[in-house]
């Protein structure tokens, strides 16, 4: 599949880096293509990845398998977007993961061996089979080691007044990262999704927009609907 749009090389790297929408930084974090890349925003995007991996492990619990992984970094872009409200196909996280389980693996195995040689988590045997289980360290120094990798914007959503890079006083358990975590994420996306929204409606006309709109609502209709059994 191929998605185009427009983007200055300078807000791509802010996005990446900062996560200041979450829009091109969360395509990223899934499996893409590099067809020309002078800027070397492979190397960018390796700092967008890392993020993203301690982002997933915040929100997961104390153990999980390769594949919760994934699908929980692929829907990080989706946490508090309004299309997943009615326009959305509610599988498409899964479905997502699930048709590239092994580009994902190769995505994320240098922030992972990272992490375990760090002793923040503990790979498996295993590790490659999606249904292996990875086990972390759900500790308050190694949450706090995983919040202070986490992108600027994050962290000025969850603490507007502290420096956490530089406070080593600060520990948090968890779970309480994991919430502030999530009311970041959906709060950036949320923004941004509605943004994205207006300007697509502007830009195709009313009666393309709706027609649009109609099609994705019955898709996403169609995903929400209970399956017949057998």
């Amino acid at each position: 599949m191929i998605k185009y749009g427009v983007i200055g090389m300078g807000d791509l790297a802010e996005d990446l880096l900062t996560w200041k929408s979450l829009y091109i930084s969360g395509r990223l974090q899934k499996p893409v293509r590099f067809l020309v890349d002078n800027w070397d925003m492979a190397k960018v995007n390796q700092v967008n990845l890392h993020a993203a991996a301690s982002t997933a492990l915040l929100l997961l619990p104390s153990q999980f398998s390769e594949e919760d992984f994934y699908a929980k970094i692929c829907g990080l872009s989706y946490m508090g977007d309004i299309r997943m409200l009615f326009a959305e196909d509610k599988n498409k996280v899964q479905r997502i993961v699930k048709g590239s389980s092994k580009h994902f693996h190769r995505l994320y195995r240098a922030p992972l061996f990272h992490m375990a040689a760090e002793g923040i988590l503990e790979l498996p045997r295993t590790f490659g089979d999606v249904r292996s289980l990875i086990k972390r360290d759900c500790s308050p120094y190694a949450t706090k080691s995983l919040v202070r990798s986490l992108p600027e914007t994050i962290l000025q959503k969850m603490f507007p007044y502290v420096r956490i890079r530089h406070n080593s006083e600060l520990l948090l358990s968890s779970g309480e990262a994991s919430e502030h975590v999530q009311r970041a994420i959906r709060s950036i996306v949320r923004s941004s999704s509605t943004k994205q929204m207006l300007s697509g409606l502007l830009a195709a006309g009313a009666l393309n927009s709706l027609q649009y709109v109609w099609k994705k609502t019955m898709k996403a209709l169609r995903s929400r609907a209970p399956r017949k059994s057998d």
